[in-house]
Parts: structure tokens; C-alpha cells; sequence
């Protein structure tokens, strides 16, 4: 995963939401409970957040990911969420170009640079701004599904989310380009896209029908 695809796709939500309006950033995205403009503020904050592990871990200092915590990241998305489609649109730019900006400051021997987002390092934050940037384009419901989703990217999906994986269950996703395995005990087979079986395995809608007895999965890590 290069930081291109990181960039391909940062582009691809702003352009989704360049003609945003206040309607449509009222109106539901595919999140429960949370409306457009509450997954535009949410990235827009993990952007800024995000740029700042990056530039502090440059300078070989850590800092928290949010101050204040997940409260405080929860009361900015709730507080942001009502804004007008312009304030949306001009905070997500600003943050995204921000963060992409940082990115491009990372050399060749930086990668393993420790970061506090999830006690990890540059080169796994910059797979979290992958997962974050493409997963949440698919989120705000302006006309891009999962079936987007490149193969490359759901493979990686997959591996970050096996956690979600039940106990005692044995769980064999079938595609017609990959088969992939995760668990240990009975048995469970389910058929689709890998897109469609990388977005269920998400917890997002399928953009394809799944067919199989489809288990209640764990929470996301």
C-alpha cells in the first residue's frame, strides 16, 4: 500500500462532497444515527489528528491522539455535525490537504517512527488513514458503495478486522478471486464479491447479495 492510493482516495471523497449543499449534509449516511455532516466532521478531525502524530512523530516526540480522549473526539463530531455544507466542505479540505501534506514529509527510513495511534508506528498509520479515508467515502452515501473497493484494499480489511471474528466459529469467505480464513471451530461459508463479503465482514450494507448464515461479528478493534 503506497501513499498514492492514500491520495487517490482522499481525492475521490472531496470530489463526492464538492458540490455539497445543506440538505444533503443533513440527510443520513450509511452510519446509524449519523448524518453526513456527522462523517465529514468525523474525518476531518481524524485528519488533524492524524497530521499531528505524524509531524510530532517526525520530530521524535509522542502526543496523544485526541486531547481529551474519545470523549472529546465524540463532542467534536457532535458539535461540528449541524454546520453549514460550506463550513463541512472548507474543514475537510483544509484537513485532508493538511494531513496529506504531513505524509509527504515521511522519508524512506521514518516508517517505524512510533506513534500513540493504537501504540503503533507511521508505517500503520498511514494503513489506518487507508482504512479511514476509504471506508468513510463509501459512509457519506454520495453515490460510491464498497463494490469500489479495490481487492488489494479488502484484503487488508479483512486482516485489521479478524478480531471481529466470533469465537469458536471457523469463518471461510468465499470470492471468486480469494478464499480467506479466520477462526478456529465450527464451520461457517459464506459466498459473495469480496467486496460485498469485505463490506458485511465491516459492518456496512453489501453492495451485492451474501449467501450463507451470516454470524453476529464482535466489535470492530
Amino acid at each position: 500500500m503506497a501513499l498514492n492510493e492514500v491520495r487517490a482516495t482522499a481525492e475521490r471523497l472531496l470530489a463526492l462532497t464538492a458540490d455539497l449543499d445543506d440538505a444533503a449534509a443533513r440527510g443520513d449516511s450509511v452510519l446509524p444515527e449519523w448524518s453526513r455532516g456527522h462523517v465529514i466532521t468525523h474525518v476531518a478531525g481524524f485528519s488533524e489528528a492524524m497530521t499531528r502524530q505524524v509531524e510530532e512523530a517526525l520530530q521524535g516526540r509522542l502526543v496523544e491522539v485526541y486531547d481529551g480522549g474519545r470523549p472529546a473526539r465524540d463532542d467534536a463530531i457532535e458539535a461540528g455535525a449541524d454546520r453549514s455544507a460550506v463550513e463541512l466542505r472548507q474543514h475537510l479540505g483544509q484537513a485532508i490537504g493538511r494531513l496529506l501534506a504531513a505524509w509527504d514529509k515521511v522519508g524512506p527510513d521514518d516508517w517505524s517512527r512510533p506513534i500513540l495511534h493504537r501504540n503503533s508506528n507511521l508505517s500503520a498509520g498511514l494503513q489506518a488513514t487507508w482504512r479511514e479515508l476509504t471506508v468513510h467515502t463509501t459512509d457519506v452515501d454520495l453515490g460510491d458503495t464498497p463494490a469500489t473497493w479495490s481487492d488489494g484494499f479488502c484484503r487488508h480489511l479483512l486482516d485489521f478486522l479478524r478480531p471481529r471474528t466470533p469465537e469458536n466459529i471457523h469463518l471461510v469467505l468465499e470470492s471468486p478471486t480469494v478464499t480467506w480464513t479466520n477462526g478456529t471451530g465450527t464451520e461457517v461459508l459464506l459466498e459473495g464479491t469480496l467486496q460485498s463479503l469485505t463490506a458485511w465482514y465491516a459492518g456496512r450494507p453489501t453492495p451485492s447479495p451474501v449467501t450463507g448464515a451470516t454470524p453476529e461479528l464482535l466489535p470492530w478493534p
